[in-house]
């Protein structure tokens, strides 16, 4: 007679049948609606669903991404010609950071066999780092950030699949502290490839001249495969970037997993994780580290690269061991992740006024500076980042409330009904439970065995 529960004392004092059935009809009814919502409800929050949100943010100053460039040429002309078997060689040591086919006669072939036999006590790392691109003032002709001049000793060596490279604003370099505070200014570089000095597998794929660079964060490894942008010789580069942060849901709404740590990289990347993973089963596997994954252990020579790095390699990849994207793979996406999306525009450089200039400047020949000159330009569009952003469709304090505004809707219900329910069935049955208890106590006594005297 006294519960909030809606209509259940109109059923208890109504003295008409007729009112009372039909009374009953409605509470029954709208106590049926109210589990069939409450049920898809539920059903709907266990789906895990998620939304997406687009955010605009405008600041008077935005950091600066890396740049990492490296020559398409990667190796010098003179070094090619004493170890001509160096393009094979490189290509199982890349091996670690893109997957590709070595092909079959190569592997096989007496000269290799016997190139990996007889040198192995020969240096890849060094041989490539003496012998490969390499960033001084005769190569990098003008540098400029942000309207300061800046000079080889601003960039730092790292290692890729195309050799030596030389990344701008990397990591603790003091240059990333800098930002931008106005759009259409950035980094400015004009580059000398030294086609004459330099070579590569005159291939399909290893036949270009000029140079190719990556924009990536500064916390973050250099990525090529699939990522790199390229400016040929002969021409001027235009990049407009903007910054694109996407941020990502932990599992079972997203697939990244916030718990995974790098054990040699500061920020979590997918890129990053991978490189560990292919370290850890070389390492474990084959007794050796290659110089191009991250780590700490011997480094592995030419016969260890040739007769257990790659099929290792090869193993990883049939077996799956190595994997990417969803939560259960080995490397799931990150919870957070900085991209530079860029636009690139060319034209023709340098003009023939230009070209007699730097010929001029630079003492070379006006057919020189059209076959080894790159001109390269990146800078921000706006001053402004984008956020796309996963986020929780429904969180719990949010299905809570559906549930409460259900239970008021079909039945003017609340925690406090809730309670009042529990507190009239404790207080109008409370005696059938003292009665079971006094049947299970006298049932215990009755089987007791009697106790010898």
């Amino acid at each position: 007679m006294s519960t909030s529960f809606h209509g259940i004392h109109n059923i208890a004092q109504n003295q008409n049948k007729v009112r009372k059935v039909i009374w009953l009809a409605v509470v029954l009814g709208s106590v049926s609606l109210l589990v069939w919502q409450i049920y898809s409800r539920l059903v709907n929050y266990f789906t895990w669903p998620t939304t997406t949100s687009i955010e605009v943010q405008y600041v008077e100053k935005i950091e600066f991404p890396a740049v990492t460039l490296c020559n398409l040429n990667r190796f010098q002309t003179e070094a090619v010609s004493r170890f001509g078997i160096i393009f094979f060689l490189w290509d199982i040591v890349s091996k670690v950071l893109r997957l590709q086919e070595i092909s079959a006669n190569n592997t096989g072939s007496p000269e290799t066999l016997d190139f990996v036999t007889n040198h192995q006590n020969f240096s890849i790392t060094e041989f490539v780092k003496n012998n490969g691109f390499y960033l001084n003032n005769d190569t990098l002709v003008h540098c400029e950030f942000f309207g300061k001049t800046c000079s080889p000793k601003d960039f730092k060596h790292v290692f890729t699949e195309y050799g030596n490279c030389f990344t701008f604003n990397y990591g603790e370099n003091i240059q990333n502290k800098n930002k931008v505070s106005v759009s259409g200014r950035g980094l400015k570089l004009l580059l000398d490839v030294h086609q004459e000095e330099f070579t590569d597998n005159p291939v399909p794929g290893f036949a270009d001249a000029g140079v190719i660079f990556v924009i990536h964060s500064p916390k973050k490894e250099p990525q090529f495969d699939g990522l790199g942008l390229s400016s040929p010789v002969g021409m001027h580069a235009r990049v407009t970037i903007r910054q694109l942060k996407t941020v990502h849901q932990e599992y079972p709404w997203g697939e990244c997993n916030p718990n995974i740590k790098l054990r040699n990289f500061i920020t979590y990347s997918t890129y990053g994780c991978l490189k560990e993973c292919k370290a850890r089963h070389i390492q474990r596997l084959c007794g050796c580290l290659p110089f191009l994954l991250p780590g700490n252990g011997v480094e592995c020579d030419l016969l260890e690269y040739y007769n257990c790095v790659s099929p290792i390699l090869d193993h990883i990849e049939r077996k799956g061991l190595c994997t990417m994207g969803t939560h259960n793979s080995s490397c799931p996406v990150s919870c957070e992740e900085t991209e530079y999306p860029a636009t690139v525009s060319y034209s023709t450089f340098p003009s023939q006024r230009a070209t007699r200039f730097l010929a001029k400047k630079l003492n070379q020949s006006q057919e020189y500076i059209r076959e080894n000159l790159v001109n390269i330009e990146i800078n921000y569009s706006d001053l402004n980042y984008k956020i796309t952003q996963q986020q929780k469709a429904v969180s719990v304090p949010e299905l809570l409330a559906d549930v409460g505004g259900q239970l008021g809707l079909f039945c003017g219900a609340s925690l406090i009904t809730i309670i009042e329910i529990i507190e009239y069935f404790f207080t109008n049955f409370y005696w059938v439970l003292i009665f079971f208890l006094l049947k299970i106590l006298e049932t215990i006594q009755r089987t007791s065995p009697p106790q010898a005297v």
